[in-house]
């Protein structure tokens, strides 16, 4: 391997000075005033944000979610002038099949740390071992700890040739992908690009991404076969995602200017991914922090804080919707699975049913890895059975 494309071990090492500057900054927040009655209406709640401020500043232990952080095996390389961090687990089952997993925003590697033992050695998880995964988790262009962007053009197509490098320079010669959202088209992307090493591409959505994604090929309402009641349900969900893509106009079209107040401000960045967290979880959970673990969540924004990629991963959506390639559909089997299952997102992402594996949970919202892993596992585990 040439010095070009080496492969470096990577230990986390967040310096304190970082620490106790966050706390120094979360203390000397200065409040902006609330409406009264408006509740989540109009953005995070000023109480709601004051507690968890407070428990970041004071309760949560950065260095304990470090360390578990550590326990996963980690590296860089660089590929196509780029940093790319990444965890790689192999496991202990010698014919596993290498699983590639890609986050999306506002996510990073964390999400998938609860899977990664489950998916790795199910055999230590009252799972069968003819179904382990050697786990690769890399951190996206702009993201974590594959930073800093040092040019234009990291789009989810590029994104996705450079993970295919990796996975070669890995010594994968079969493997499968999955991801959600930005990760979702990344992993979709790896098939025509590798076709004769992606076995198969593993997506997961939720109902409102579902009804997002088709407002962007055309109007979903317009879908042939739909009842009226389905229609004015739709128009329903269209009305909700409209208003709640102000964070993608924003991030699409001005996210340097969006960036300064990240970068700068660690409340800033709280509230914005905080918010995402409400969105779209499971409508069951009142508040982010009961659809997802606290810690976990704050484990999460202190990554994007600590390596200042709020600015960055904005940039990352701008240069993915202004991106001139879409891509084309490889050979790989796609399966889908849905959380906080409605039987209106299969009409409209799958009207005819080509999908060879579609599965639907009751359970679960926008990010499955954290909220309810298990089921994701499993879909994982079911999904690629027929696939090695």
């Amino acid at each position: 391997m040439t010095k070009l494309n080496k492969i470096q071990p990577f230990t986390i090492q967040i310096p304190q000075t970082d620490l106790d500057d966050l706390q120094e900054r979360l203390a000397r927040t200065r409040w902006s005033n609330e409406l009264p009655g408006v509740g989540w209406s109009r953005g995070v709640p000023l109480s709601y944000l004051q507690e968890l401020a407070e428990y970041w500043r004071t309760s949560y232990d950065w260095r304990k979610h470090e360390a578990e952080l550590n326990k996963f095996p980690q590296f860089t390389t660089e590929i196509d002038g780029q940093t790319i961090h990444f965890l790689h687990v192999r496991s202990p089952e010698p014919d596993a099949l290498p699983l590639l997993l890609i986050h999306s925003w506002p996510g990073s590697v964390v999400e998938f740390t609860t899977m990664i033992g489950p998916l790795t050695d199910p055999r230590a998880h009252q799972g069968d071992p003819a179904d382990a995964f050697h786990v690769v988790v890399p951190s996206i262009p702009g993201f974590g700890f594959s930073m800093p962007v040092r040019e234009l053009g990291w789009t989810t197509g590029r994104t996705a040739r450079a993970f295919a490098e990796l996975m070669g320079r890995l010594g994968y010669e079969r493997y499968g992908t999955h991801g959600g959202d930005i990760g979702a088209g990344v992993a979709g992307g790896l098939s025509p690009i590798a076709p004769d090493q992606v076995v198969g591409v593993h997506v997961s959505s939720d109902p409102p991404t579902a009804v997002s994604f088709a407002m962007f090929t055309g109007d979903p309402s317009a879908t042939p076969g739909l009842s009226e009641a389905e229609q004015e349900r739709i128009e329903h969900m269209k009305q909700t995602a409209m208003e709640g893509m102000g964070y993608l106009q924003i991030q699409t079209t001005r996210p340097q200017t969006l960036g300064y107040a990240l970068t700068d401000s660690p409340l800033g960045q709280l509230a914005w991914i905080t918010e995402k967290f409400k969105e779209w979880t499971d409508p069951a959970a009142e508040l982010p922090d009961e659809a997802v673990d606290r810690d976990r969540l704050l484990t999460n924004i202190s990554l994007y804080w600590f390596t200042r990629t709020g600015a960055s991963a904005a940039h990352a959506l701008y240069e993915s919707m202004h991106a001139q390639e879409w891509g084309e559909e490889g050979p790989a089997p796609t399966g889908w699975a849905m959380f906080g299952a409605d039987p209106i997102a299969r009409r409209l992402l799958d009207p005819e049913h080509k999908i060879e594996h579609w599965s639907e949970f009751d359970r679960g919202g926008h990010f499955p890895a954290m909220e309810v892993p298990e089921l994701l596992v499993g879909d994982l585990r079911k999904f690629f059975r027929n696939l090695r």
